[in-house]
């Protein structure tokens, strides 16, 4: 029996879903994929706009817990690391090591992405998502108990194992058991998830700032919405086309008879999937096999397609914003980890608003037009953070050398560059100065206005403390400055250009661009390639940073977000309401044309390129 398809049938018992013609008569329609005969019933009524019930929002929003796992672990190791930081000595002195702590998810990411695919091929959507959970609890708990940064490291590559795994396959699940019209609105609904996910996760660090072991709350918490997935997906059944695919047709049939209410909808959803099967069983008989995706050019420019989207996604910045957040925030002058927070909660709020925007417009617009007017927001937010972050670092206040010379009766404290600091240079030795010392140093701020002249120390406990004491603010990621509102506004700009657009498409069109055969497997090498592009641009962040300033780093982030622009313009075709069927269709006929073409909607169900000849069309 079927997991929450109601009756149990025999793989040999016809499924009865009349089919009437045009006068009326009932007849059949002969499956030649090796299965029974299939009865649908299509009247000649035209077609029914197809309608959300509950059994679709209960599908969706189950699945699309995995969104809000991942969104949850990309926010709360933002702030977690704050307090890890200052924990672990080894890990507050260490740059790499703090990369490491956030990166080792991401890299755990990549591997259950890249299994995660033929997982779900194989053993079906649901047992894997169910598995990705089971992953993600044991990560939390190790991460939760760890007494050394090892551990963390450990805990925080089995979290990565289970986001990577749920990453691919919630979306695809997601998408293969929803209507056409509604599927690009429900597979947002899993990064509604994430960006939800992350704004818990800065509720949840803020909850958390007082409490005894603050970090380890943190991390902990994140097993909560695991279990709620694990639970609610015994629930629920399979993958119709999954279903359909491994040739349990009565099974999927039940599936689809609980999203199409009504019997003119199933019947010519049945029809198509049953078409779609077939054509691709013909390929597979015709010896078509992964090998031969690179020299078939609709497959090609498909899988192109869909990694090119995942990877500017990640290359255009969105999780260093997302990842180090409190961290840009203290880059840009604020010195509260509190403060810090605050601030990464409501910009996480903007994004969580943002995706809602999208998946408003995301089946109204359509994937690309939206995709290309996110980016183009994105650049100019890249260029305001640009600017930002070099006026902070051109306004940060002088360094009192007298008073950082002779802190609490001598020179113990004071940073070593001062010890022998040429007389011609000390005027000119700022805050911004003091931080990019070779040892590592902080800057003890002026009591009640912040932009006279501080001490540079020695970083470390005693001085953070002793500096405290003074009621003087402590720093040692950015420096005080008139500018930081700047910093904060382009992070404000960033996320609501970012999160209806780029944050959603890439993941909606990757889990309805590909044929069904290849679908597990393409979706979980765009997948990977997307965990690997965060990888990179995560585990260099703070490198580039403090190698040549948060200004260049943004000016580069900005020239790859145009790139971004043009390859989006230049390969990635519209795919709004077009059925799975008539996506292949439409390949095959842009294949025909080569890269680069643009394509327009011409009718209800037909799409092709602009210029194409009458005979190409498809």
């Amino acid at each position: 029996m079927e997991q929450g398809t109601g009756t149990a049938k025999s793989k040999d018992t016809p499924v009865h879903v009349e089919k009437h013609d045009d006068d009326g008569n009932p007849h059949l329609l002969q499956d030649d994929t090796g299965y029974q005969e299939v009865e649908m019933r299509i009247h000649p009524s035209g077609d029914i706009a197809p309608k959300m019930n509950a059994y679709i929002w209960k599908l969706s929003l189950s699945a699309g817990l995995g969104g809000l796992l991942f969104g949850y672990d990309t926010g709360v190791i933002s702030g977690a690391l704050l307090y890890i930081r200052d924990d672990f000595e080894s890990v507050d002195k260490n740059t790499s090591l703090q990369e490491a702590i956030v990166s080792t998810a991401l890299a755990g990411a990549i591997i259950g992405s890249a299994a995660g695919g033929k997982m779900s091929d194989r053993f079906g959507r649901k047992p894997v998502i169910m598995f990705s959970d089971v992953i993600f609890v044991i990560g939390a708990i190790v991460m939760a108990s760890a007494v050394n940064p090892g551990l963390i490291i450990f805990g925080r590559v089995l979290v990565g194992l289970g986001i990577g795994i749920a990453s691919m396959t919630a979306p695809l699940y997601i998408a293969e058991a929803s209507p056409a019209k509604f599927r690009g609105a429900l597979v947002t609904m899993n990064n509604l998830m994430i960006t939800g996910g992350q704004f818990v996760s800065y509720v949840i660090n803020l909850a958390f700032t007082k409490a005894p072991g603050t970090w380890r709350w943190m991390l902990g918490v994140a097993a909560l919405p695991a279990v709620v997935q694990l639970v609610a997906m015994l629930f629920l059944p399979e993958s119709p086309r999954w279903l359909y695919r491994r040739g349990r047709k009565d099974a999927s049939v039940d599936v689809l008879r609980q999203i199409y209410l009504d019997q003119n909808q199933l019947g010519e959803e049945v029809e198509e999937l049953q078409k779609s099967v077939q054509d691709e069983m013909a390929r597979e008989k015709s010896g078509l096999k992964f090998r031969h995706v690179l020299r078939t050019k609709e497959l090609r420019m498909a899988l192109v397609a869909g990694v090119g989207l995942q990877v500017f996604q990640q290359f255009a910045g969105i999780n260093t914003v997302m990842y180090y957040a409190p961290s840009i925030v203290e880059l840009a002058g604020y010195a509260s980890h509190q403060t810090a927070l605050l601030l990464s909660l409501i910009v996480s709020g903007m994004n969580a608003l943002g995706t809602v925007a999208g998946i408003i417009f995301i089946d109204r617009l359509g994937r690309r037009r939206l995709a290309m007017s996110s980016l183009v927001g994105v650049i100019v937010a890249l260029v305001v953070l640009t600017v930002a972050f070099h006026l902070t670092n051109n306004d940060s206040p002088k360094v009192a050398i007298a008073q950082s010379t002779t802190f609490q009766g001598g020179s113990s404290f004071t940073c070593p560059l001062l010890l022998n600091l040429p007389q011609s240079s000390a005027s000119n030795f700022d805050c911004f100065s003091c931080l990019k010392a070779t040892t590592s140093c902080g800057f003890c701020a002026a009591s009640g206005n912040e932009m006279q002249p501080g001490i540079c120390l020695l970083s470390n406990k005693t001085t953070s403390n002793l500096c405290g004491d003074l009621s003087r603010s402590w720093f040692t990621r950015g420096c005080p400055s008139h500018f930081g509102w700047v910093a904060i506004l382009g992070m404000a700009l960033y996320i609501c250009a970012f999160s209806p657009g780029m944050g959603p498409v890439p993941w909606a069109v990757n889990s309805e661009i590909y044929p069904l055969q290849f679908r597990g497997v393409f979706g979980g090498i765009a997948a990977t390639a997307n965990w690997m592009a965060n990888l990179v641009v995560t585990q260099s962040f703070l490198s580039l940073t403090k190698a040549i300033g948060a200004s260049y780093t943004f000016l580069l982030l900005s020239g790859i977000a145009i790139l971004a622009l043009l390859f989006v313009f230049l390969f990635v075709p519209e795919t709004k309401g077009l059925s799975f069927e008539e996506m292949e269709k439409m390949w095959t006929a842009r294949a025909a044309q080569g890269w680069g073409q643009s394509w327009v909607k011409i009718d209800g169900t037909k799409w092709r390129r602009k210029y194409v000849p009458n005979h190409l069309a498809v």
